[in-house]
């Protein structure tokens, strides 16, 4: 691999910079690939931008940029990508800084940012060189989550189609799903969700299969299939619905003759029950039946004490005595069966005894 440092000015980067939409993000003239395929959205917020400006402005360095050159010439971002769409969005208008534009800057401070010197390695070498090198100098940098990992060592035709569907702004996937989950969809975790459900959390397999796929059209049907069951089932939305493995679900419970008025007034009930600790269980819960995925509220060590005492220390199922540390508290009415998590409802049993309970 070679590698060769260079400097450049904003002026030069600036040049011709667009972004095209879906056909990506150019600069430098039209010849530098701003977005290539193994690079994340632009996720930077105001404050990580305007620190962008604020360093340029003031003349201070800026870390170094890293291009690939291509095989015609051209070159392509491995890292920087964040700052190069900063600067040129500044300097073509899009937002202001300090509450002024570039155009509203005095003709001496346009010219100083014009003029700001980059510093940019530039490498020449093999695709899966300048992969390996773009893993390693953003383990060093702002660390990317292991989907953007994934997409970079999948990219191809189906890894491009896919973030049409999951990680552009106002992507479909948002759409018709927000309200069901959770994470940012330009840092992938929509797209990383929705490759989970369908490949039952074989990712990398799935990418590895489907890697030079012309499109990603299966995985947005899936997608939107497990979407719109989830609406159908359960009609009302519910900030609970959020993260929910409707994909899991989905798998075993699509075809499922469903009582649709029959969960919603469950659902309702068991949202309103404060023995019910983790709410987001309930849409699980009333498919399966295990509460396991509810959390039910546990007894306090004091209400378990009071029980202890009450019963002298004799387990009332096989009538022996043990000390309270080899007791474990037990509804006297199960909980699904109406009993509540008060101390009246709580008797302590022997390990073995309250193991053989639980399994019944």
């Amino acid at each position: 691999m070679d590698i060769k440092l260079v400097k450049l000015t904003v002026r030069e980067l600036a040049d011709g910079y667009e972004d095209r939409g879906d056909e990506g993000v150019v600069g430098f003239a039209g010849k530098l690939d701003v977005r290539p395929p193994y690079q994340r959205e632009f996720v930077y917020k105001d404050k990580q931008r305007d620190a962008v400006i604020d360093t340029v402005t003031k003349g201070f360095p800026l870390n170094l940029m890293y291009w690939a050159v291509r095989d015609d010439g051209d070159f392509e971002i491995i890292d920087g990508q964040q700052r190069t769409i900063s600067i040129c969005q500044y300097v073509q208008g899009d937002f202001s800084f300090k509450d002024r534009y570039f155009h509203n800057l005095e003709d001496d401070e346009q010219q100083q940012i014009l003029g700001y010197e980059l510093t940019v390695y530039q490498c020449t070498g093999t695709d899966s060189e300048k992969l390996e090198w773009f893993k390693t100098i953003n383990i060093a940098g702002v660390e990317l989550s292991d989907q953007e990992l994934r997409n970079a060592v999948y990219h191809g035709s189906w890894v491009s189609d896919a973030k049409r569907y999951f990680s552009k702004a106002n992507c479909p996937a948002y759409g018709i799903a927000s309200d069901y989950l959770t994470g940012s969809y330009n840092r992938q975790d929509y797209l990383e969700t929705a490759t989970r459900w369908i490949s039952d959390d074989n990712i990398e397999d799935y990418m590895g299969r489907h890697q030079h796929d012309p499109d990603a059209k299966g995985l947005w049907e899936y997608f939107r299939g497990v979407i719109e069951w989830v609406g159908v089932t359960f009609t009302k939305r519910r900030s609970e619905m959020k993260g929910v493995d409707w994909g899991g679900l989905h798998a075993e419970y699509g075809d499922a003759e469903l009582d649709r008025e029959g969960l919603e007034a469950e659902i309702a009930e068991l949202m309103m029950d404060d023995d019910v600790l983790r709410k987001k269980g309930i849409y699980p819960y009333v498919l399966s039946r295990e509460e396991k995925h509810l959390n039910i509220r546990a007894f306090t060590k004091s209400q378990k004490r009071s029980a202890y005492e009450r019963q002298d220390g004799i387990c009332p199922v096989c009538g022996e005595h043990f000390e309270f540390e080899e007791m474990e508290a037990d509804h006297i009415t199960p909980w699904h069966e109406g009993g509540k998590t008060v101390p009246e409802n709580c008797q302590m049993l022997c390990r073995e005894d309250n193991r053989r309970k639980g399994s019944r």
